[in-house]
């Protein structure tokens, strides 16, 4: 059964199922392993540009995982155009790879998406995504790394 926003919005506010693991480093260790940009969008929340990864185009097999840590966080199965500017998806791979935390800032209430395993900055995820879950999991392209399957 896919994930609902009500879901999500219980995991922000009673916690998140435990990760498969839990990926702990300093920050001079994310900084050696990290360009200055992916450092910026996954260990300080920045944001990428819209419309600044070809990621948003690529439709084809594989998984997505976390830039930081390589945990599996989505199956191109799940991603679709949503317009935006940022790759999108409709569902993690699994209930526990994604943890959310309450965002109010920028005078917005959002959800904001790390991977449970590093707490790196993924996204957003917003409710006004395609059925069947209604979800939309609105990524940052530098925090992913495509796989192959």
């Amino acid at each position: 059964m896919p994930l609902q926003w009500n879901d999500v919005m219980s995991f922000a506010k009673n916690g998140m199922p435990a990760p498969d693991r839990k990926v702990v480093k300093t920050d001079a260790e994310w900084r050696a392993e990290l360009n200055e940009e992916e450092y910026m969008v996954t260990r300080q929340a920045a944001t990428e540009s819209p419309f600044s990864s070809s990621m948003c185009g690529l439709f084809e097999p594989g998984l997505y995982a976390c830039r930081c840590c390589g945990t599996l966080l989505f199956d191109a199965q799940e991603k679709f155009e949503s317009g935006t500017g940022w790759p999108s998806f409709t569902q993690p791979l699994a209930a526990n790879a994604i943890a959310y935390n309450a965002d109010t800032t920028h005078g917005m209430v959002r959800v904001e998406t790390v991977c449970n395993s590093c707490n790196a900055h993924l996204g957003h995820v917003f409710p006004d995504g395609p059925k069947p879950g209604g979800l939309r999991y609105c990524m940052n392209a530098l925090a992913l790394r495509k796989q192959s399957t």
